[in-house]
């Protein structure tokens, strides 16, 4: 079971990577790049590292997502859609979601967690924290930075010029 279960989850991530990279729409490639994302988390948690499967969804899936979903809607893309309301439109999206709600749960009631042996080398998450801020603290901070300053780039490109505003009166 856990074999068929990776080969299910490595072909949702290849589907959904490739769906990214084939969309011309760019909040439906982040979105599919999302179900990537999430694809890959069920791998790690397969793979018995369910503490980077959770880094995997909340910094990636969940934060930096979110954080292109806001710059690519604030720069606002010329690529519009008119036919949104087509059944076929939401066929993959759905079918790629309610897969990867199956796996989670064949995952859940599986636990293959429960059935690894912890050898001498594991590392607690307190550790690796300590052992990332003691040691590469200001590169994680300089990463924040940039990509505070890339969120306020985006909404500077992305602000309209408005003659009649009263920012422009001087």
């Amino acid at each position: 079971m856990p074999t068929l279960l990776f080969y299910i989850l490595a072909a949702i991530t290849l589907l959904s990577t490739v769906l990214c990279l084939t969309r011309k729409n760019p909040v439906h490639a982040v979105l599919y790049l999302v179900h990537a994302l999430f694809a890959l988390a069920l791998l790690y948690f397969l793979l018995g590292a369910p503490l980077l499967a959770a880094w995997q969804i909340i910094l990636y899936a969940g934060a930096i997502m979110v954080l292109f979903l806001f710059i690519i809607m604030l720069v606002e893309s010329p690529v519009a859609d008119q036919s949104s309301r087509r059944l076929s439109r939401w066929l993959p999206p759905a079918a790629l979601s309610g897969s990867l709600l199956v796996c989670g749960g064949a995952l859940i009631v599986m636990d293959p967690a429960a059935t690894a042996v912890i050898s001498s080398y594991w590392l607690t998450p307190r550790d690796f924290g300590c052992a990332l801020f003691e040691h590469y603290g200001l590169a994680v901070e300089i990463i924040s930075l940039i990509l505070l300053f890339a969120a306020v780039g985006a909404f500077h490109l992305g602000r309209r010029y408005r003659p009649n505003s009263k920012e422009d009166v001087s």
